[in-house]
């Protein structure tokens, strides 16, 4: 047997996520529960990937994080000046790492953490 797996964001902003990762990745929404009225979950495909995000008006932002996404893309520096207009936060200049990726840590506006990654 297979199996997929898919990271899941929980957010009490839903509208505010979804602009986050269309903008800053280029997601594109595939599906949303339900289709009318109120949202409750949109799934994104960004490049081959997919990522959910479940909407929760309880949720305090500062739950404990239990993930990290680490996303591949053409520029990192690109796109690191891009996430404070949009919400995010970006913890530090990019680095070039000895494994030979050049790496931005950011954080999505609901402070999850994100690694932006390219091959150098």
């Amino acid at each position: 047997m297979s199996a997929a797996i898919q990271p899941m964001i929980v957010t009490p902003e839903l509208d505010r996520l979804l602009r986050f990762y269309k903008e800053l990745l280029g997601a594109e929404e595939v599906s949303r529960v339900p289709e009318e009225g109120p949202t409750f979950f949109v799934n994104l495909r960004i490049g081959d990937s997919e990522l959910g995000i479940v909407s929760n008006k309880d949720v305090p932002l500062d739950t404990p994080q239990r993930m990290l996404l680490s996303v591949a893309v053409e520029s990192v520096d690109d796109l690191l000046k891009q996430v404070e207009p949009l919400g995010g936060v970006v913890l530090g200049p990019a680095n070039d790492m000895p494994w030979g990726h050049r790496v931005g840590h950011i954080k999505d506006p609901d402070g999850n953490k994100i690694n932006l990654t390219q091959p150098v």
